[in-house]
Parts: structure tokens; C-alpha cells; sequence
């Protein structure tokens, strides 16, 4: 028996409301159009804060961090069963890894919280924009 499990670069947007999928992508075109006609430095500008964008991994790895380091606090100060949380946080982080989608996938895809592949999308097509006069790198 073999394990299928979904390409990295599709996983999330594979379990992902299809609704959900319309909206980040309806809002990603929209903020192309925008700096469609705008100045390089603009442009520069926005590329620089998608740099900086938290994909939906680094959500999650936070997220479940967090999570692992309340859940120990918890666990040792206030009642043993606290330290479970920090096995549940574990497992939906194995599950995601595995399929691309864990529980809290729907809430920060709700959110907007994008993918890296995503977030390169909107970069590629702002970086096209850019006037060949001047460079970026």
C-alpha cells in the first residue's frame, strides 16, 4: 500500500474551501491591479512587505509553539492534563505536514493568511511591473 499524500506546493489550497481559495486569490489580483501604473518605488515597497508576510506555515509552526509552550507553563503550575494540549498541538502538526490541512488551517485561511506560493505569486507579477530602467534585485 502506498501513501499518497499531495504535493507540497498544493496541499493547503487542496483542503482549503474552494470559496476560501477564490477570495485570497480575488485579493491578491486586486492588489496587483492596484500597483499596476504605480512607480518602481511603490512597487519596491510592497514587494518588501511581502517579503516579510507570514505564510501559513510559519502561522502554524507559531501557532502551535505557542500552543506547546502554554500547555507545559499550564501542565507544571496548574494540573497535569494541561500537558495533553501540548500532544494535540503535536499531532495536528504531523497531520499537516502529512495532508495540508489540520484544524486551525480553515480559521487562518479565513484570515487570509497565505501560502509561500501565494505570497510569490503576488512578488513575480509585482516584480514585472517594475520599469526595466531601473533594477531590482
Amino acid at each position: 500500500m502506498t501513501l499518497r499524500v499531495p504535493s507540497t506546493i498544493k496541499r493547503v489550497r487542496l483542503h482549503t474551501n474552494k470559496y476560501i481559495n477564490e477570495k485570497i486569490k480575488e485579493n491578491t489580483l486586486r492588489n496587483i491591479s492596484y500597483y499596476t501604473g504605480k512607480d518602481n518605488k511603490e512597487i519596491i515597497d510592497r514587494i518588501e512587505l511581502l517579503n516579510r508576510e507570514w505564510d501559513i506555515e510559519r502561522v502554524l509552526e507559531t501557532n502551535a509553539a505557542s500552543v506547546v509552550i502554554l500547555s507545559t507553563i499550564l501542565g507544571f503550575k496548574v494540573n497535569k492534563k494541561w500537558f495533553a494540549l501540548s500532544g494535540i498541538a503535536g499531532a495536528f502538526l504531523l497531520q499537516h505536514a502529512i495532508q495540508g490541512w489540520c484544524p486551525p488551517v480553515p480559521v487562518f485561511r479565513r484570515l487570509g493568511v497565505r501560502t509561500s506560493s501565494e505570497i510569490n505569486y503576488e512578488k513575480q507579477a509585482l516584480k514585472n511591473l517594475l520599469n526595466t530602467d531601473k533594477s531590482f534585485s
